[in-house]
């Protein structure tokens, strides 16, 4: 399930990062955690995957006019249907049934009714005196008191940082508000009943859903905050905060406890970057690579050159390296420099890169390229290879960094065990779990090229690549039930339903997503720079299904019913190297015929050959589907009334698939 922080206008971004920050921390595994925009809350059908919807802080006029009617009656809809909500400061003043903050103040002053309603009275601030608008001169600690009866498992005082939020006033009056902690210190606000208890924190039923909301920011931690010399007062905000931060983290461990979310129980840190191991098939290839990157772009400061949004320093790789991680020290992943070890005369050991076996991945990318009639040759994908244990992006580092995107070979793939900043459609960014294969390859195809490849199918063709990787990564493994839903996600039945007969018209959710693909496209002197990113889960544990459990549930289902088959566990080198010698085949055909000879093949890979779907925009018309038209992947759709078809664009909509749901993406 997903924990989706909003990332909009009304938050900044301070207040979102260290909630995607926090909550990864506290909730990985389980859940998967990433930002979304407005856009996404109002014309994408998240609900249904969504465990927790968080605001966090800034200022809230702008969801006032953002969110109005049709975002609001969404998040009201999904709480009080079993969602959960989080709202933190602002987010917090928003979810209220009134705002009233800095009231008096002529240059400060928001009040007024809100939409949500979460909390039935009135959210009053600021708690604390000095707050400013976008920046920390404000920024104080404050010191709260645990609600014994709400968490009996802690008990003392929490500091956290405050900056603007406020308190909830006559919290004790609502039958369906728990008050989890009180503002110990004297505070600038006052509840208007006198037995009222400056609630801080409060946990609210609405419906059969449930939301949380603090007036402070346990949520933010003190590794993250940066001091600013032009305020000196902050430098000792920080230090305070962190003389106290395992009672704040154990405080928003157990709040989370309390609305019913699965918490990670450990001390867990996000991992820091790791060094990228750039290497070719003949070696020569990644060391043309570094000269042409040290004579064309430079180096700035001793082996440091800027390729455009991130800096890389560049090393060689020499036998009985070792490198040391300094996890005690927190980093910025985003401004890190990015350290590149060429691999020149031979690729690292399995002590250097302990869950991706380089040596085992080039193998079988040299059987797989011979075994399918190819050659690999300069330019072919996979054959120029870099890979990081933990690294940002795999996609990210090649499409946003302008300076060295053209200049990278054809071909070019890069993958990592963790990404800490995965992205997504529509914005989105998570930490992806290890036993998650993150890829990013580099294709060039001139733009003349496209009468005949319309480059909207690089996505279909990723998705069919991988998918026949599956099938075909051993005998026996085209047993496995895999499928592709349109245009290009990967989706596989689900472990509980391996071995059983499902009804054609059943409305269970019988298959769930175990991949992605998302293009990235750039342009330079006439040639289109394409970066396809792909996600598989192969071997992770949660939060959601992957390859090796359901082969597993099918190891199991063999045993039942007494078969001798056995499936081996896939290996993430291997499965990649087959989809990159796949996509090489696929692609290479693909740019002299286009995509008709792939139809059929399409056709036998998804799931919705005749499947009945209802288009929201087109006045809820019930429509079957027949297929995608060869010369631009529209979806095709046919009104069992009138016979009129519709055609659908792979970009443009979204496509709730076990309700049978689509509707266009604004």
């Amino acid at each position: 399930m997903n924990v989706l922080v909003y990332s909009g206008p009304g938050t900044t971004k301070p207040c979102v990062s260290q909630c995607l920050d926090t909550f990864r921390l506290l909730l990985s595994p389980y859940y998967s955690v990433s930002s979304v925009n407005e856009r996404v809350l109002k014309d994408q059908p998240w609900e249904s995957k969504t465990a927790v919807l968080v605001i966090p802080g800034g200022a809230d006029l702008p969801m006032c006019q953002l969110f109005r009617g049709t975002i609001n009656q969404k998040i009201k809809d999904f709480v009080r249907k079993g969602g959960k909500f989080i709202g933190l400061c602002s987010g917090a003043y928003y979810s209220s049934s009134r705002c009233e903050f800095e009231v008096g103040n002529p240059e400060m002053e928001v009040s007024g009714p809100r939409e949500l309603k979460f909390y039935p009275g009135i959210c009053r601030g600021s708690a604390i005196k000095g707050f400013h608008y976008a920046s920390d001169a404000g920024a104080r600690v404050v010191e709260v008191s645990i609600d014994s009866k709400a968490i009996p498992e802690m008990s003392g005082p929490v500091h956290l940082y405050v900056n603007g939020g406020g308190m909830f006033v006559d919290a004790h009056k609502f039958p369906s508000v728990e008050i989890l902690a009180t503002y110990s210190d004297k505070i600038n606000v006052q509840d208007d009943d006198v037995r009222g208890r400056n609630a801080a924190a409060v946990l609210c039923t609405v419906g059969r859903g449930k939301a949380l909301l603090f007036g402070p920011h346990p949520e933010f931690s003190p590794a993250l905050m940066k001091e600013d010399p032009d305020i000196p007062s902050f430098t000792q905000v920080i230090k305070s905060l962190k003389a106290t931060d395992k009672t704040r983290v154990e405080f928003l461990r157990l709040s989370l406890k309390k609305l019913g979310l699965r918490v990670n129980e450990k001390e867990f840190k996000r991992p820091n970057l790791t060094p990228l191991f750039l290497s070719s098939i003949d070696n020569k290839t990644a060391e043309d690579l570094v000269l042409n990157l040290e004579s064309t772009l430079h180096y700035q400061i001793q082996n440091i050159i800027d390729v455009g949004k991130d800096k890389i320093a560049v090393n060689r790789f020499h036998e009985g390296l070792h490198y040391r991680n300094n996890e005690d020290a927190p980093e910025d992943p985003e401004l890190a420099i990015k350290k590149i070890y060429l691999c020149s005369n031979e690729l690292p050991d399995k002590i250097l890169t302990p869950d991706f076996d380089m040596k085992y991945f080039r193998n079988h990318l040299v059987e797989f390229y011979k075994s399918s009639n190819q050659e690999l040759l300069p330019g072919s994908i996979g054959y120029t290879f870099m890979y990081g244990e933990v690294l940002t992006s795999t996609s990210v580092l090649m499409d946003s960094n302008f300076r060295w995107l053209p200049l990278l070979p054809d071909g070019f793939v890069i993958t990592g065990t963790v990404q800490v900043l995965g992205k997504g459609r529509s914005g989105n960014h998570w930490v992806n779990p290890k036993g998650v294969l993150p890829n990013s390859l580099l294709l060039k195809l001139p733009i003349k090229s496209a009468e005949i490849a319309p480059v909207v199918f690089v996505q279909y063709l990723s998705s069919m690549a991988y998918t026949h990787a599956i099938l075909e990564y051993d005998i026996g493994y085209d047993e496995i039930p895999v499928k592709i839903k349109w245009p290009n996600d990967i989706y596989v039945k689900s472990p509980q339903y391996i071995g059983k007969t499902i009804e054609k018209n059943s409305k269970e959710i019988t298959h769930v997503k175990i991949g992605g693909i998302l293009v990235n496209i750039n342009i330079f002197e006439g040639v289109q720079h394409l970066v396809v990113g792909a996600g598989l889960n192969v071997s992770n544990k949660a939060p959601t299904t992957s390859l090796n459990t359901v082969i597993k549930a099918m190891n199991k289902h063999y045993e039942l019913v007494g078969s001798e088959k056995r499936l081996d566990l896939i290996r993430e080198e291997k499965l990649l190297a087959k989809y990159l010698s796949n996509f090489n085949a696929m692609f290479e055909k693909f740019k002299k015929f286009g995509f008709k000879p792939f139809l059929s093949d399409y056709y036998k890979l998804w799931l919705h050959s005749n499947q009945i779907v209802t288009l929201n925009d087109e006045g809820n018309v019930k429509a079957e589907i027949f297929g995608i038209t060869s010369d631009w992947g529209m979806l095709m759709a046919k009104d069992i009334k009138t016979g009129n078809v519709f055609q659908l664009q792979p970009d443009g909509n979204s496509f709730d698939m076990f309700n049978g749901l689509i509707s266009q993406k604004r």
